[in-house]
Order: structure tokens, then sequence, then C-alpha cells
């Protein structure tokens, strides 16, 4: 298994791993919030690079026998011209992706993305590391916390009427 940069080649490849992440996630959603819209497959994939791209991002792709089994991506978090009001605003990277193939999962993928991820956020001066973990989702929340990462906030929802 080795870690590259994303290329263009393993474009197709990426949005397998996103859409079969969007469909795990719908079979999760105690709430029936989430789809996977007609359009998903062909736009979620171009609208994270883009926004990678924009924001001192990278995407980093596990490549096994040259068949990509898993990826993430991660940029620089951006905060609007009010949040220093309430907030110190560090220099912190996210992570908006992390996916491992389900026939690769266990194998050390996932925490090997991480460390790569994590590694380029030192490397440009990030003080923190965000990520957003969907509630439903309790093996990324104990992935995430058996690598230190802790929750800060947590969003409240109640279905009314």
């Amino acid at each position: 298994m080795k870690i590259i940069e994303y290329e263009e080649k393993y474009l197709e490849d990426v949005r397998n791993l996103l859409v079969e992440l969007e469909e795990y996630i719908l079979s999760i959603d105690e709430d029936n919030l989430d789809q996977l819209h007609s359009e998903y497959r062909e736009k979620m994939a171009l609208i994270d690079l883009k926004e990678i791209n924009k924001n001192e991002g990278k995407c980093y792709l596990a490549l096994d026998n040259n068949q990509v089994v898993g990826l993430i991506m991660g940029m620089v978090r951006k905060y609007d011209e009010y949040d220093y009001l309430d907030y110190k605003c560090p220099r912190a990277g996210e992570i908006t992706e992390l996916i491992v193939s389900k026939k690769a999962r266990t194998s050390g993928i996932g925490t090997s993305l991480m460390e790569k991820m994590e590694e380029y956020f030192k490397n440009i001066k990030c003080e923190y590391i965000f990520v957003d973990v969907f509630e439903y989702n309790k093996n990324a929340i104990k992935f995430y916390q058996n690598k230190k990462y802790h929750s800060r906030m947590e969003i409240m929802l109640k279905k009314v009427g």
C-alpha cells in the first residue's frame, strides 16, 4: 500500500469512494435527511477538489496494487469576517473527507491517510485539525477518538411538526 497525492487519472475512483461513503451514510442516517442526488456522483468530487485547491488543501489517495482503496481530503479552515469577535481563529486544518473502501477497512489505511494529512497540516503551520463526523457513524467517531480527537461542539436536532 502506498499514499500518493491526487492525480486526475484517479477521478473516477474518487467518485466511486465518495458514492460508497454517501451510500453508507444513507444506511445509518436515523433522521433520513441525507440523500444521494442524481448529480452527486458527477459533481461532488469536482466540488471537493476545487475547494481544497482554493484553500491550501490536499487530497491523498491510498493505492493497493495500483487500485485506489482510500482517500483523505483536507484544507486550511477559513473564517468569516466576524469570527474573530468571539474566537481566536487559529490557523487550522480541516479534514473534509476520509474514506476507506469497505473491502480494505481495518488494515491501517485510514491511519496512514490520517498521518499523511496531519503531517501536511503541521508542515504548513496549522495549530489544530478539525473534522466533522456524522453522529450516527459510531465507527468513525471511535476511529478519531483513538487518534486523540475530541468533541468540541455538538449540533442538536429536533424534528418539529
